[in-house]
């Protein structure tokens, strides 16, 4: 069902092998924020190939014509994903960081607020999108970015993380949306 776990997840191995290779930093970037570190992950090369071929994996049922991924640590796994899955990536950047003419979003982060802007013509009307990020915690990035796909006609038919702060609620924010992650902290 749309908006919890979906059927298809990654094995128990997987995730406890991601784990392995994610570094907690306490207090980070501010007190009470304890950072899920994923540049360990990201330096081991079989694991960084295994996390890219999972996420693809996860999203090959949903026939994507594109990738969609946020500034800026969706920018990691987010083009090696879309090749994974022969599919178009699209950057969605902050305010004055693309050079063409643009629409935005606007959102709320746990601890602040921002906005998302992309191409006004990076999604083909009927294009079907996977929102990319590598982290799901409270869920206002990817409504922002879904908010800008859907604007441009795009029909967003998953949502792909490689972590999933779960105790954050992200996940029911989103409902509706099939959401997929390879790793999920419970709690904090």
């Amino acid at each position: 069902m749309a908006g919890e776990r979906a059927a298809a997840t990654p094995s128990a191995e997987l995730e406890q092998d991601m784990r392995r290779l994610i570094r907690e930093i306490p207090d980070f970037p501010r007190g009470g924020i304890n950072f899920k570190d994923i540049t360990p992950l990201l330096a081991d090369a079989a694991s960084l190939a295994e996390a890219v071929r999972a996420l693809a994996e996860l999203a090959r049922p949903l026939e994507v014509d594109c990738v969609i991924a946020a500034e800026a640590r969706g920018f990691l796994l987010g083009p090696a994903l879309a090749l994974e899955l022969g599919a178009g990536f699209v950057l969605a950047r902050k305010p004055g960081k693309l050079p063409y003419e643009t629409v935005s979003a606007e959102y709320l982060l746990e601890y602040g607020a921002d906005q998302l802007e992309v191409h006004s013509d990076a999604v083909s009307d009927g294009a079907r999108v996977l929102v990319h990020d590598d982290l799901l915690a409270t869920g206002g990035t990817t409504r922002a970015t879904i908010e800008l796909i859907e604007r441009l006609g795009g029909t967003v038919v998953g949502c792909a993380y490689l972590i999933e702060l779960a105790f954050l609620g992200g996940r029911r924010s989103l409902g509706g949306y099939d959401v997929h992650a390879l790793v999920a902290y419970d709690e904090e």
